[in-house]
């Protein structure tokens, strides 16, 4: 069953964040995961979320999502990402 990582990103640090984009994005092909959506237009048509920058993360399962995630390759990624933005994540399983 595949898997989706949704990610609400509000950059605080540009530079920071492009350098987090360059390192995080070369980390997916090693667990098989590849960008459905970045950073692209939003509307809201319902509720109270005011989402900043949303990107969605395709993989082939969770479990693979969750290696992705915890992966060492993927850790130095993060450590940017939280130096250059405050950010909201969720796993969501598919059909």
């Amino acid at each position: 069953m595949k898997a989706y990582v949704i990610l609400d990103i509000d950059v605080k640090d540009p530079a920071g964040y492009e350098e987090y984009k360059k390192v995080g994005a070369s980390t997916l092909g090693f667990y098989g995961g590849k960008p459905l959506a970045r950073g692209g237009k939003t509307e809201v048509m319902e509720g109270n979320w005011q989402p900043k920058r949303v990107v969605m993360l395709e993989f082939e399962s969770m479990d693979a999502a969750k290696k992705w995630w915890n992966s060492p390759e993927y850790a130095k990624a993060k450590k940017l990402r939280h130096a250059a933005a405050e950010t909201n994540v969720v796993f969501l399983e598919g059909m």
